[in-house]
């Protein structure tokens, strides 16, 4: 279990307030836990974008162009003439292409965010029920010796209740 104060805030604002004053002292490894996603403690915590995105774009584009190559591939080597249309003939690939897009896509963001959960999974990390209800939860990691600063910091700052875990 990892060392540190728990704080438990009733609003939004104090507790990206408190998010502010701990990062401008130079503190990192903040854990936030809120029910809902909120703009204004993403923008305190100054997260970077997740890189999920752009493996989900990879996956995509992979999906389109193995639509469009597998279909043109299958055409050339076993052509057909039908209607006297062309044997590589893309209006009719377009359906899978964009049904691999889907699919290689979706795919490559689930394996992405489960990869990702297990990397840097935060375990060992203090947790109250009530943060996936009402309250917003802040751990804050924090040695012995600071422990005072930070919890002072934090009532300042509006928590409700302050634990030492």
């Amino acid at each position: 279990m990892a060392q540190g104060l728990l704080a438990s805030f009733v609003h939004v604002d104090a507790a990206a307030d408190a998010i502010r004053a701990l990062r401008a002292r130079g503190v990192r490894g903040l854990v936030v836990y809120s029910a809902a996603p909120n703009h204004e403690i993403e923008e305190a915590l100054e997260h970077r974008v997740s890189p999920v995105r752009l493996i989900t774009l990879i996956g995509g584009l992979t999906g389109c162009a193995a639509g469009f190559g597998m279909t043109l591939w299958m055409s050339h080597d076993w052509p057909t003439l039908v209607g006297g249309k062309p044997i590589g003939s893309i209006p009719p690939y377009v359906v899978i292409a964009f049904e691999l897009t889907i699919l290689l896509g979706a795919l490559s963001t689930v394996a992405a965010v489960a990869l990702f959960s297990i990397v840097m999974g935060r375990r060992g990390v203090p947790y109250d029920p009530r943060f996936s209800d009402d309250r917003i939860g802040v751990f804050v990691p924090a040695a012995p010796d600071q422990a005072k600063q930070v919890e002072h910091l934090l009532r300042s700052a509006g928590a409700e209740e302050v634990r030492h875990a």
